[in-house]
């Protein structure tokens, strides 16, 4: 009887053990999400006040808003690079692997990436978005 209990006690410490490994592997696929962005596309004026779009040349779109660090509106219609980085970084994170889950057992065709992006930094790269 009491090896019995010697061999479930074993097991319990060796599911918790590769449980603990399991949570305590580094997750950097997710971060790479959140980080710091350089995206390069067309801006456009996107709705009323302060609120435009940069449609990527990878294909993502990233809504902007006015901030103090740069001028958007001088950019309006052009091909722009942008640095900035993802706003509500979680919140983008989780829909995104969410996406990406979808595509991968084949109920989503579209991965583009959409997210809200804080601009930090602007540069025209030419003057229109062809």
């Amino acid at each position: 009887m009491n090896n019995k209990w010697t061999r479930l006690l074993l097991c319990v410490v060796a599911a918790g053990l590769t449980t603990l490994c399991a949570v305590a592997q580094d997750d950097s696929g997710s971060n790479s999400k959140s980080e710091v962005r350089n995206v390069t596309g067309c801006l456009t004026k996107s709705g009323n006040g302060s609120e435009y779009r940069l449609t990527a040349d990878d294909g993502s779109t990233w809504e902007i808003h006015e901030n103090n660090a740069v001028n958007l509106a001088a950019h309006v219609n052009q091909k722009v690079e942008a640095k900035g980085v993802v706003s509500h970084e979680t919140m983008h994170n989780m829909k995104e692997d969410a996406k990406q889950m979808g595509h991968d057992t084949g109920m989503k065709k579209d991965t583009a990436e959409h997210g809200h992006l804080k601009v930090t930094n602007l540069h025209k790269v030419s003057d229109s978005c062809q």
